[in-house]
């Protein structure tokens, strides 16, 4: 559904430089900090942004080279709804019915109702919640194949949270062709949705796997200094100076379980993945 090979992206004080791939049917996490380079690469994904080099094709063409069906085929949910906020929901029917030939009304308006979004105020008008569940009715109201939703539930509470990922979940289940690539860096909204993960930072893919793999075989080990001096370290991905000792991450579980039966382990998740990896040393 979507290739990436070697993509640069080159700004004055920030360069992209990704590879990644995404399956038809798959749901697919992007993480990261604020300014890692997730924003740039969906841009980049949608014709957005010209790369500076590399190759990427979405349904198997270059960006640049998108029908007006490629587009259609496409739903996007970005920071902006993309609306004028002074826009109100039934002007947006109206932009919606002419611009989509698979519009689905009965959807969009049965989901707004539903999340109680109001039909005839402003835009600049609505909670935070109510925008965000706006982005994401938006993108799922024309039966695209292909989902790209950046950040879609920044600065939400965690009932809005819950609410914007049940729309997802219910859209996702009713189609097991529908393909997702989903950006956060809460990884909570992730662990529980995706097939995979791929985690960036400063603009370069640092690790991808699969999100059960994280969750079955990740581990982070809890260590003294002097355990850590002991420790066998071929299977550490990374390692954090904590107050006690040190932090190390693995994907090895079962080998620390095995061989080191006292030391302190925690079973992994992707917000352990994230403070080791992206706060402390590669190894």
């Amino acid at each position: 559904m979507i290739k990436i090979n070697q993509l640069q992206k080159n700004f004055k004080d920030f360069s992209l430089n990704v590879s990644l791939s995404i399956a038809p049917g798959t749901v697919t996490g992007l993480i990261g900090k604020n300014g890692a380079g997730k924003s740039t690469t969906i841009k980049l994904i949608l014709g957005l942004l010209r790369p500076s080099s590399g190759e990427i094709t979405v349904f198997g063409k270059s960006p640049c080279d998108f029908t007006v069906e490629d587009r259609e085929n496409i739903g996007v949910a970005l920071s902006d709804s993309g609306f004028s906020t002074m826009f109100n929901i039934l002007d947006i029917l109206k932009i919606m019915r002419n611009m989509y030939k698979q519009f689905d009304e009965k959807f969009f308006v049965d989901n707004c109702k539903e999340q109680g979004l109001p039909f005839d105020k402003q835009i600049k008008d609505f909670s935070t919640g109510m925008k965000a569940k706006l982005r994401v009715l938006t993108a799922l109201s024309h039966n695209a194949k292909l989902l790209i939703l950046d950040e879609p539930t920044a600065g939400l509470d965690v009932i809005a949270r819950n609410e914007v990922l049940d729309i997802l979940r219910n859209y996702l289940a009713k189609d097991t062709e529908r393909t997702m690539l989903i950006s956060s860096h809460i990884s909570s909204d992730l662990e529980g949705m995706c097939d995979d993960i791929y985690m960036i930072d400063k603009g370069a893919i640092l690790l991808h796997e699969d999100t059960d793999t994280i969750l079955g075989q990740y581990a982070v080990l809890k260590i003294s200094d002097t355990e850590y001096n002991q420790i066998d370290k071929q299977y550490l991905i990374a390692i954090k100076k904590e107050s006690f000792g040190y932090s190390c991450l693995t994907n090895e579980k079962q080998f620390y379980i095995d061989n080191y039966p006292n030391i302190i382990l925690e079973n992994g998740n992707i917000d352990q993945m994230i403070l080791i990896m992206l706060g402390g040393n590669k190894l």
